[in-house]
């Protein structure tokens, strides 16, 4: 009943003419992020930081603004996987399977309305998953201590890679390269600076905002300059859309798989490092065990659509949970989310629904109204964003570029920080071309200086016992998790992966 109210209080703070209108705004630039190839949630949400903050404002205007992005990125991954075969994200490319043999057979409309539907189920499944699971994991979080939490941020650098981690040990070394980054600065406890070598500038420590918007938004930039044509195979390219209702008798048939979808996508988004791209693996793989009889997955069944999209979208929110819960983020774009509310002076976690009820409520209501706003949009409105997929690149990386360098000279004020901001575009590109993920270097940043106070609080309270950091159950449990979700993608993260890319190889020759 306390959640039901707490609820009610939160539509009251979303339901205000300049959240509505954010909301809205969120969700259209966020299908049009989701939709161009290449750029997704993490790249979308980076890149309007910086008009989030221009704009001045609040804790709870600002998450409205960013999560809707992030919902409204993950409904515009399908447009392109569907129309041109494209993924617009990696936990689209399953949706590719049997949307883009239904376009083939000239029913792109029908799909492109059907996996906005069943988006629209595994995000309202999630939303609604977050309300009941969060406030019991804050439950469970107050029972944690410093030895804890130092084992909880371990368990998230460890299992953040997940099974669609290329390599493992790039992971680490991202990992242990943002932990370094997070030590630049005064040390708050002895007052030495660190890794300054002089520089005034660099006592305060580094913007998490610099390095986002130069890590993700930046070094996209750098990457269109280095292969200039782009996405020129879509540039052009008339796009047929057609009828944009699917019949009854196709939603019908997809219900179940669409349900079934969610819960399991909920389930991987909210454990840690698995997100929406396991998710819709998941989704698509246990449909098509349990319904295709007949061989029909990867010719254009629309069940194969519904499957993955309301898997990822189901896991985008469950990612939420942690996030939230625990201060610790289940995906790469909740870490970018994390950043944006560690910069608002809220830290997420056990005290978090405590402390600032109105920002979390706010949040979630807001989900559920932006939620309603994308199904709404993303039916009707479906041929404006196909035409966003003929916008040149070589018109829309300037625009990038311009958006990240104006937002963050206006949040600072510094140029010194624009300079900050480019040698972690530059950075962001080398990584990129290394193959090595950008988000264990964000996770990095942001949680450093808190995972290193929490190891000098436990050892301090023991008396310099090191051993204090094993002598719990939860914190050995948390261990545990830690070293079986670092171990266990090494193994089956080959699999699962070549799993992935061999299906949608097999089947896409297969609709050929």
């Amino acid at each position: 009943m306390d959640t039901l109210s707490s609820l009610a209080d939160g539509f009251a703070i979303a339901l205000t003419w300049q959240n509505i209108a954010l909301a809205l705004l969120g969700c259209f630039l966020g299908t049009i992020m989701g939709a161009l190839p290449g750029l997704g949630p993490s790249n979308g949400v980076a890149i309007l930081i910086p008009l989030a903050f221009t704009l001045g404002l609040g804790p709870t205007a600002s998450l409205i603004l960013l999560t809707s992005v992030y919902y409204g990125a993950m409904y515009g991954g399908r447009i392109s996987s569907i129309l041109l075969n494209i993924p617009g994200d990696e936990p689209a490319m399953m949706t590719c399977l049997d949307g883009y043999p239904m376009a083939q057979k000239g029913l792109a409309g029908e799909a492109l309305s059907l996996s906005g539907i069943a988006s629209f189920v595994g995000a309202f499944f999630a939303t609604w998953g977050l309300i009941f699971l969060a406030p019991q994991l804050v439950k469970l979080a107050l029972l944690f201590g410093p030895a804890e939490y130092f084992a909880l941020f371990a368990l998230a650098f460890a299992t953040l890679g997940g099974v669609s981690s290329t390599n493992q040990a790039k992971s680490a070394f991202a990992a242990m390269l943002g932990l370094g980054l997070a030590m630049i600065g005064v040390d708050t406890q002895t007052g030495v600076p660190r890794l300054t070598f002089g520089e005034v500038h660099l006592y305060d420590g580094l913007d998490f905002l610099v390095a986002i918007v130069g890590l993700f938004a930046l070094s996209e930039v750098f990457i269109f300059l280095e292969h200039r044509h782009g996405s020129a195979d879509a540039e052009g390219k008339k796009i047929e859309v057609g009828r944009l209702s699917p019949p009854m008798s196709m939603l019908k048939q997809c219900t179940p798989t669409m349900l079934r979808s969610s819960v399991l996508g909920f389930v991987a988004g909210v454990l840690p490092g698995a997100g929406a791209s396991l998710g819709s693996f998941l989704s698509y793989s246990m449909e098509k065990k349990l319904v295709d009889k007949h061989g029909t997955f990867g010719t254009g069944d629309p069940r194969g659509v519904a499957a993955p999209e309301a898997g990822n979208n189901a896991a985008a929110g469950g990612a939420l949970v942690p996030m939230l819960a625990l201060g610790v983020p289940g995906s790469g774009t909740t870490a970018v989310l994390l950043a944006v509310l560690l910069s608002l002076n809220i830290t997420p976690g056990p005290l978090l629904f405590q402390n600032n009820p109105d920002v979390v409520w706010g949040l979630i209501a807001a989900l559920f109204i932006a939620n309603f706003m994308l199904l709404a949009m993303n039916i009707p409105m479906v041929g404006i964003f196909t035409r966003v997929l003929m916008v040149p690149p070589r018109i829309l990386m300037p625009v990038v570029a311009m958006v990240s360098f104006v937002g963050i000279y206006g949040i600072s004020g510094s140029s010194f920080d624009l300079l900050v901001m480019i040698a972690f575009g530059v950075g962001g590109w080398v990584l990129r071309k290394l193959d090595v993920p950008l988000v264990p270097v964000i996770l990095g940043t942001l949680l450093g200086n808190t995972m290193e106070n929490n190891l000098r609080r436990a050892v301090t309270i023991d008396n310099g016992d090191w051993w204090t950091l094993v002598d719990s159950p939860l914190s050995l449990t948390l261990w545990a998790i830690a070293i079986i979700g670092f171990i266990l993608p090494i193994f089956l993260g080959k699999v699962v992966r070549a799993r992935m890319h061999a299906r949608r190889d097999e089947e896409g020759s297969t609709a050929d």
